[in-house]
């Protein structure tokens, strides 16, 4: 991703460990299943138009499974949306609720019984368990289903389970089982991740202060639209930091395209706070009409 990462250990951090529970192990992953199939088939004497077709039918049985696992992870979000709509407004063990729950943790569970190595299913049915007032609802069963996912490799559970260790762990020292994961999700150019990362970084909370990365985490974050990385970002433009190697080569590459040559801190600020605005941040808002009353005073002097 291009951040200086700080000294620490490059091993696998024990998160079941930490958080005090078990889960189960991942499923097999399609290329050790296919090593598993490649020294079977060196054993047995299949004619090459057998071995193709059982390769043809395993693939369409992939394929299968996973469009089903889609559809049902369809119904649970539109389940999930409609939850979302009407939460504010209702208790949380309201009649209206309970049956949109039950249909959306119903249908994460048939995409997991479709597709057991579908993460994204993990991360929301874990998502149920640990915020909603879904029926049954167990909190190690979420925590459980939150790890898998974000071992997995889903971006939104590395984000939340990162985040959770962090500021929801008090009585854990997870600093380092955070950062692993909050880096996991910001190299797949996570916002939130990239957003947290960036303050940790110029913060120096747990890691040695480095306003270079700090600097990049918040571009990235911006240029995808998260508005409090765009009024973070645009701020300590105006401070007049200076911007490292790695984030100059990024206005440059734009810079060709539009002609223009010239980096100035004022402008560049301006289109942060645009960026924050247009996502409905207030703030944006205030700093754009600030600005704009700076140049005013500056055309009348």
């Amino acid at each position: 991703m291009g951040l200086h990462r700080p000294n620490w250990a490059q091993c696998k951090p024990t998160t079941a460990t930490k958080l005090g529970i078990g889960f189960a192990q991942a499923p097999l992953t399609l290329s050790y299943q296919k090593k598993m199939l490649g020294s079977l088939f060196a054993k047995t004497s299949l004619k090459p138009s057998a071995l193709h077709l059982f390769q043809f039918n395993l693939q369409r049985g992939l394929h299968s499974r996973n469009k089903k696992a889609a559809e049902f992870l369809a119904q649970g979000f539109s389940a999930i949306k409609e939850v979302d709509r009407v939460i504010d407004k209702s208790e949380p063990n309201s009649r209206l609720l309970i049956p949109l729950l039950r249909k959306a943790k119903e249908n994460f569970e048939l995409a997991l019984e479709a597709d057991n190595s579908n993460a994204h299913a993990r991360y929301w049915l874990s998502k149920l368990h640990l915020k909603y007032h879904v029926p049954e609802a167990c909190k190690a069963i979420g925590a459980a289903l939150l790890v898998e996912a974000a071992d997995m490799g889903d971006a939104e559970a590395q984000y939340e389970l990162g985040r959770r260790l962090r500021y929801e762990n008090e009585y854990v020292q997870s600093g380092q089982q955070a950062f692993y994961y909050l880096e996991k999700a910001a190299d797949q150019l996570h916002t939130g991740a990239l957003y947290l990362l960036a303050a940790i970084y110029l913060t120096g909370d747990g890691v040695k202060k480095d306003m270079a990365s700090a600097l990049w985490c918040f571009h990235k974050a911006s240029e995808r639209g998260h508005a409090g990385a765009a009024i973070a970002y645009g701020s300590l433009l105006l401070r007049g930091v200076q911007l490292p190697e790695s984030v100059t080569k990024l206005y440059k590459t734009a810079s060709k395209s539009s002609g223009s040559a010239v980096l100035d801190p004022v402008e560049m600020a301006k289109e942060q706070f645009q960026i924050a605005a247009k996502a409905g941040c207030e703030l944006g808002f205030k700093w754009l009409q600030r600005l704009e009353e700076e140049e005013n005073r500056l055309l009348t002097e």
